[in-house]
């Protein structure tokens, strides 16, 4: 539909696009402090500018790939196909063709905003019982990832495809030309792969990631050391021939099913038609009103779509004196926002295909004032319970309880705007650091299916929401998002960290859109969040000033660590010039990502 009318419809019935993903509700500070990846420095990144087309990802030979594919007159989707076949070799721990991803993308010519659903599905041989010990109990959550029993049937793959034959522009071979000869030449290992090899638990538990990323002696190899993977070439050049069928219907495929069902660490359920079957799916995007802009995301099975606009109405209240970067005023605000966002997150929110979810209830403008009234701007809630959102009709939500699902996602953003004007922010996954512990063809499996909650039922024996299911897709927090001003995209941003990709987001978005921060420092400045038990505050940014003063409006403090992977792109329009634009593009310096433009 033509953007007017496409804005216009998300405004007043954006709740009709259903549900959200859980977070890392664990009942304990030490469980709280665990990230999805290691921390690996901090260095300082600057704004990248260029005139007509920009890419933002995770590793500079991926933004190379996308740089390169934008220069040959490729779209935004040809951009991201090359850029994530890249991620897949340099960045293996954090995505690759084994997972999934959530995808938005902008058509220039259209006018029109495009979502796409790549997340896994389970296998349809699960059960209730598919995560619990013999006595009833949830597993211990490595238990559960090691090995095929944790694999959901990879969409990212599947995904790319449907969004190629829409919106590509080059040969869909050409799009592997980067990657194949990468894997084939070799890559130096980056500092940031040689810190997770070493610090990343039970890594070394299959043949093939002891053969490929580690010394015979055991220890992983160096930053600086030449590392070839000639198995992903072979694969990449299946696909580059024959399209996504030999993943999902041939050659690949078989070998996944064997790699998983016959897994000497832990065998899955995973089986050739449940690849067959698989479906990449295009939904509407989740949008709200925020200020003078419209925020979109990512609609459910991804909760980071709905959450991140839930947190953004939820402050919309309080003026920009209040909401100051950096404040003291703004972490509490902030936390407290972060709080009934996560409680009605947990509860309410899975898969809309097998959930009815009360995505207009939680989205509506008079709900949202209700919970935001329940904010103190000088002292924190004791306690903070779900709402009671409008249901849908005739459905049996309401008997939903909060879940506890592990979810320490492990995951790569990319963000990019070719030269004529197509805009795309896309999040994708394996979930945990380096996945299963898979490998099969060159790349690593995901462990998505620890993505569901464990338990199925609650201690009354009511449902939750995010149980497993045959065919069911986990609920996930990646929330690529994309706003928009006077029907014109104008920012694009995205990150990993789980379920702390909420906040992330968030707090990036209000401090670009409610008091101009350039998009640089926005990143850059330090993270707080707030899934549940404690306040998060990055380790060593905050100063101890504002942390006793945090502390005295009734907050309890832990400083984590904190591995976010944001980049931004904004589209600024020249006021002289119509049609002109001037691109900016920044990466997270906690992480190694670059901006390339031209």
């Amino acid at each position: 539909m033509r953007i007017r009318r496409f804005l216009s419809a998300i405004c007043v019935a954006l709740l009709i696009v259903p549900a959200l993903q859980a977070a890392d509700p664990e009942a304990d500070i030490a469980a709280t402090s665990r990230i999805p990846e290691a921390a690996s420095g901090f260095t300082l990144q600057q704004t990248t500018s260029a005139p007509h087309f920009i890419a933002a990802t995770a590793n500079d030979h991926a933004t190379q790939a996308a740089a390169t594919m934008l220069q040959r007159g490729g779209s935004a989707i040809d951009a991201a196909i090359a850029a994530q076949l890249v991620l897949g070799l340099v960045e293996p721990q954090s995505s690759g063709i084994g997972g999934g991803a959530f995808l938005l993308y902008w058509d220039q010519d259209n006018h029109n905003l495009h979502s796409f659903d790549g997340r896994e599905t389970a296998p349809a041989k699960v059960d209730d019982s598919y995560f619990l010990t013999e006595e009833g109990k949830p597993e211990a959550f490595f238990d559960a990832v090691i090995g095929g029993h944790s694999v959901g049937t990879p969409g990212v793959l599947r995904m790319l495809a449907l969004a190629h034959r829409r919106f590509g522009k080059l040969p869909w071979a050409t799009l592997f030309e980067p990657a194949i000869r990468l894997s084939e030449q070799g890559f130096v290992i980056s500092p940031r792969l040689h810190a997770l090899l070493r610090n990343t638990p039970r890594l070394a538990s299959s043949a093939d990631i002891q053969a490929y990323f580690f010394n015979p002696d055991g220890t992983p190899k160096a930053a600086g050391t030449q590392l070839r993977n000639p198995a992903y070439a072979s694969t990449l050049k299946q696909l580059a021939r024959a399209g996504d069928k030999p993943f999902y219907e041939g050659a690949i495929a078989r070998a996944i099913v064997d790699k998983i069902q016959h897994n000497p660490n832990r065998a899955g359920k995973l089986a050739l038609t449940d690849l067959k079957r698989y479906r990449a799916v295009e939904r509407a995007p989740v949008c709200a009103s925020f200020r003078i802009y419209v925020v979109c995301g990512a609609p459910p099975p991804s909760s980071g779509g709905v959450a991140v606009l839930t947190m953004l109405g939820l402050l919309e209240r309080f003026p920009d004196a209040v909401l100051t970067p950096e404040s003291t005023s703004f972490y509490h605000l902030f936390a407290e926002a972060s709080r009934l966002t996560f409680a009605d997150r947990d509860t309410w929110l899975a898969d809309p295909d097998f959930v009815d979810v009360p995505v207009q209830g939680l989205l509506n403008p008079d709900y949202i004032a209700a919970r935001s009234r329940l904010i103190d701007p000088a002292t924190a809630m004791l306690q903070v319970a779900p709402g009671q959102p409008a249901m849908p009709a005739a459905t049996k939500a309401a008997a939903y309880r909060q879940a506890a699902s592990p979810e320490r996602v492990s995951t790569s953003h990319l963000s990019i705007v070719d030269a004529a004007g197509n805009a795309l922010t896309m999040t994708t996954s394996i979930e945990g650091a380096f996945g299963s512990r898979l490998m099969v063809g060159g790349f690593l499996l995901n462990n998505q299916l620890t993505d569901f909650s464990f338990a199925p039922t609650d201690t009354d024996g009511q449902r939750i929401a995010n149980r497993i299911e045959p065919g069911k897709r986990p609920r996930s927090s990646m929330a690529p998002v994309m706003v928009f001003q006077e029907g014109k995209p104008i920012l694009l941003t995205g990150s990993p960290g789980g379920s702390r990709i909420i906040d992330y987001v968030a707090k990036t978005l209000l401090y670009i859109l409610v008091s101009g921060e350039p998009i640089d420092s926005a990143i850059a400045s330090p993270h707080i969040v707030h899934l549940g038990p404690v306040l998060e505050l990055e380790k060593g940014r905050i100063d101890t000033g504002q942390q006793q003063a945090l502390q005295a409006r009734g907050h309890k403090l832990i400083e984590v660590e904190q591995t976010s992977g944001l980049n931004v792109i904004r589209i600024e329009r020249s006021g002289s010039v119509p049609g002109e634009t001037r691109l900016g593009g920044a990466n997270d310096p906690r992480r190694e990502g670059s901006v390339r433009g031209g």
